[in-house]
């Protein structure tokens, strides 16, 4: 099975999340993605046998700009969307991943990709958007397996130093509440 394939028909049977990536396309950023849980929440969705995806609570933009690393651009831009965007139930999370190495205490990120790399869970560094002719592309750094397998495991970085981090987040959201199929892979 093409993992990516299937991912890309989800998105495209979606009009709210298709919706939200033109918008984002109309603001032409720099390598930028639709990701994180508005993408895996469709997943564990459908896979869970769900009819409707909803929304969740942060529509997270991510871009890649050393030129432009201002937290004031990334407000603006959160604004703008909106306006493109009226009327969904999440509000906008966008972060230029050219600073955000700084608050996760990393070494520079290279692009959107790379950074993702670093996020806390495989099945979380997966994003997608649309090209000039209005196809879907995907970037899924760490894969699309544990995604699609209902795994929640830690990358590397959260396997070790950051393993506390990890597994709160993994309480906080309460994924294991809200898709009971998950697997969570832990140390050990």
């Amino acid at each position: 099975m093409n993992l990516e394939a299937l991912l890309r028909d989800l998105i495209a049977e979606d009009p709210v999340r298709m919706h939200i990536l033109h918008a984002v396309r109309e603001v032409n950023l720099p390598d930028s993605w639709v990701a994180a849980g508005c993408v895996r929440s469709l997943v564990w969705d459908h896979l869970h046998q769900r009819v409707s995806s909803p929304l969740p609570k942060d529509i997270d933009v991510i871009w890649f700009d050393k030129a432009a690393i201002s937290a004031q651009t990334d407000l603006a831009l959160e604004a703008k969307l909106a306006t493109l965007c009226s009327g969904l139930n999440g509000s906008w999370s966008v972060k230029n991943q050219a600073r955000m190495h700084q608050r996760n205490a990393d070494l520079p990120y290279e692009s959107s990709a790379d950074a993702m790399a670093h996020w806390p869970e495989t099945a979380t560094a997966v994003g997608v958007r649309l090209d000039q002719r209005g196809a879907i592309e995907v970037s899924a750094p760490l894969g699309l397996e544990d995604l699609f397998a209902l795994n929640v495991r830690p990358t590397a970085r959260f396997e070790s130093d950051k393993y506390a981090v990890f597994l709160e987040r993994v309480r906080s959201k309460r994924w294991l509440k809200i898709w009971p199929k998950l697997t969570l892979l832990t140390q050990g």
